[in-house]
């Protein structure tokens, strides 16, 4: 039992305890003449101490003491079964054996000063002159390893005091059986203590994260720095303190008996200091979290740079290249095709074709490259590999909807893509987006056998002429239009079989767009009686509209169902005419041509303008005869045959058409060009191909599903 002839030193602990509780002590926190007191303690002589392997101790220490009376007598098998399984001590006895002499002092001046009611302002002091040579974070640590040790001790006399004799004698000449005799009423003054701990260790492992923040990339008068620093003295200061009122409650439970253990004045400074420290921790991790993100940025700097720098260098492969854009480590294999794993070797010395997009993707792209793709793998002198770089939103984690999408998208593609969206590091994004100008659309950036950018994006290439771009370089985009005249085999290529055997046997062809059936069914009508009037056969093909599928959809199912000739059911065929001809024209302009200078850049242009009007067009060949118009002119020249059917069967049906169009043509018109948005390439001016005058420009944002 308790001894009770003691009123003087209970008298003195209550006084003590009611000093120590009294708002007074949290208002005479951070004002100027307490930060002189403290900084004057403050006398470091360059002596380090290697503070992380101690406080693997403190936490190892604190996490097995239970705050629960109850739960630490009935579960000493756990705590006892993880005490074997713990870290080897050896790494860390050379840095003890040095400080074991000061944490005994730390620990004797605790337990001193703490006893008796003291001063806990006057006992902080005292310890932080007793540190004063050592840095801001050894004092905290080697102050919370003195408290850790005490508090062991006294957890491990209780867990022990069922089963082991040493530890009941211990704990009777400590009274400790009051303490578990009362342990319900003591539980909520542990919770406090147990809280107050916890956060006095989150703001110790805060302050060792500013010790360990790396100096080249942020200097300590840089603001967030400098003004975590300013509060580290004073956050030193609290924690301590906080250390002190922990050592307090603990020294006095023991040997005052279980009178005093029924005040709640201690539990109340507890929470108080509690919450004083957690609102200078969340401060200091607030100024935490903008300084890594400033060494983020710096980091992200010097990785940009350094891309840029390996990129201007010559090199005699291209594995530097590819394992700076790729990934940089040894730890894993990056690349995955058909489910099998790569590294970064396999692409060694080969041309390199760097498949850039988000994960919307559109499938009808993936499908003509995957075309592509197998068809080169067959050709022995068509040798590249294809890599997909998937770009996606790394500022907040992966949900499993993107993960769930990227698979998805990785399972349609034969070539090798990253394993995983976040190998690909910010810089490297940062420099597909400023330098390849990488925004929505997908690219094709190609690289040589060296690692050397040859073309910037090589998908309007790929799209034009396929493996026959091969090596896909500028210069041989060049040398490829310069092969090229406009003709329809140029518009068709491999899109479509049937029309290029119209072509090859010399026969008349016509190819139309639009959406509007009732126009389609007046011009497959007028345009078949223009021909049987002049005694030609006409091919008629329907090859649909740009960026309206179900109006597409309902234009070919109504041709098909009435019989009005060829036409293309395949969506997938529709999109890559289309997308063909904007290719043409993002490949010429990037080449610096134009409607004044390039004859098939306002062949181009003019096909382009019909897609975007709201009406039907028409073009009508026969080998390197063609003529073409928009869909109500079309129409009334084969309404009208009777004037120039004797024109027609002169001089030949398609110069006829052509003289007769020039005849109703009149210089007013409203042409309209759409270009989607692909990286920076739109030209600044463009001019009209009718008229020569510069067009006006507009901004037209779309969504469409359809």
């Amino acid at each position: 039992m308790a001894a009770t002839g003691q009123p003087n030193k209970m008298q003195q602990q209550q006084e003590g305890v009611k000093s120590r509780d009294h708002p007074r002590f949290l208002r005479m926190n951070d004002d100027s003449t307490m930060m002189k007191q403290i900084q004057a303690t403050h006398t470091p002589d360059g002596r380090e101490v290697e503070v992380k392997p101690i406080v693997q101790v403190i936490e190892d220490i604190l996490s097995r003491t239970t705050p629960d009376i109850d739960g630490a007598l009935h579960g000493n098998g756990a705590h006892l079964e993880a005490l074997e399984n713990g870290d080897n001590t050896d790494a860390i006895r050379g840095i003890l054996e040095e400080l074991a002499y000061t944490v005994h002092k730390i620990s004797c001046e605790l337990s001193c000063k703490c006893s008796g009611g003291g001063d806990a302002h006057a006992t902080t002091m005292a310890i932080l002159n007793m540190l004063c040579h050592y840095s801001w974070d050894s004092k905290v640590v080697l102050t919370l390893a003195a408290f850790a040790a005490d508090y062991g001790e006294f957890w491990l006399v209780i867990q022990l005091y069922a089963e082991n004799p040493l530890a009941k004698s211990v704990a009777l000449l400590k009274q400790i059986p009051d303490i578990i005799e009362h342990g319900n009423s003591l539980k909520s003054r542990f919770e406090a203590l147990t809280k107050l701990i916890k956060v006095m260790l989150d703001v110790t492992k805060c302050i060792i994260e500013f010790k360990e923040l790396p100096s080249p990339y942020i200097s300590h008068d840089t603001p967030p720095m400098s003004t975590a620093l300013a509060h580290i003295p004073t956050t030193a200061y609290w924690t301590i303190r906080g250390i002190v009122a922990c050592a307090s409650q603990i020294i006095s439970l023991l040997g005052t008996g279980h009178e005093y253990i029924s005040w709640t004045n201690e539990s109340w400074e507890l929470s108080t200091l509690a919450y004083k420290v957690s609102s200078i921790h969340e401060h200091l991790m607030q100024q935490l979290i903008l300084c890594r993100q400033h060494i983020d940025d710096k980091k992200q700097l010097e990785r940009y740079s350094t891309l840029q720098r390996i990129f201007e260098r010559p090199h005699p492969d291209n594995q530097l290249i590819l394992r700076t854009v790729i990934y940089t480590k040894d730890d894993i294999q990056p690349l995955q095709r058909d489910g099998i794993k790569a590294n970064i070797e396999v692409l060694r010395r080969k041309i390199v074709l760097l498949l850039i997009s988000d994960l919307h993707m559109m499938l009808e792209e993936i499908m003509i490259l995957e075309q592509f793709y197998k068809d080169a793998q067959t050709k022995p002198e068509i040798e590249y590999e294809m890599v997909w770089l998937p770009v996606v939103d790394m500022s907040k984690p992966l949900n499993e909807e993107t993960q769930s999408k990227f698979r998805e998208m990785q399972m349609l593609m034969p070539w090798y893509t990253l394993v995983d969206p976040s190998l690909l590091d910010p810089a490297v994004v940062r420099y597909i987006k400023e330098v390849w100008r990488f925004t929505k659309k997908a690219i094709l950036v190609v690289l040589d056998t060296q690692g050397k950018v040859v073309c910037q994006n090589a998908l309007h290439m790929m799209w034009i002429w396929g493996n026959f771009a091969h090596p896909f370089s500028s210069l041989k985009e060049e040398s490829l239009w310069k092969e090229e005249t406009w003709r329809l085999e140029l518009l068709i290529d491999a899109i479509d079989s049937i029309i290029l055997n119209w072509i090859a046997d010399g026969r008349y062809v016509c190819i139309y767009g639009g959406e509007a059936t009732n126009w389609i069914q007046e011009f497959n009508k007028e345009a078949q009686h223009a021909a049987g009037v002049a005694g030609i056969h006409l091919e008629m093909a329907y090859v649909g509209k740009s960026n309206a599928k179900e109006k597409v959809k309902k234009a070919t199912d109504f041709i098909t169902a009435n019989g009005l000739g060829y036409c293309w059911n395949e969506p997938t065929t529709i999109w890559f005419f289309w997308t063909r001809l904007e290719s043409m024209l993002y490949s010429k302009t990037y080449h610096s041509k134009t409607t004044a200078n390039d004859p098939i850049f306002a062949q181009i242009q003019m096909m382009l303008s019909f897609d975007a009007s709201d009406q039907g067009w028409a073009v009508i060949c026969r080998g390197t005869e063609m003529a073409k118009a928009k869909g109500d002119m079309m129409l009334r020249c084969f309404k009208e045959i009777a004037e120039w059917e004797g024109n027609a069967r002169e001089i030949g049906f398609i110069p006829a058409l052509l003289e007769y169009l020039s005849k109703l043509h009149t210089p007013e018109h409203c042409n309209r060009l759409i270009l989607p948005g692909i990286n920076g390439d739109i030209p600044e001016m463009v001019v009209c191909a009718e008229c020569g005058r510069p067009m006006e420009k507009y901004f037209m944002y779309r969504c469409c599903t359809t």
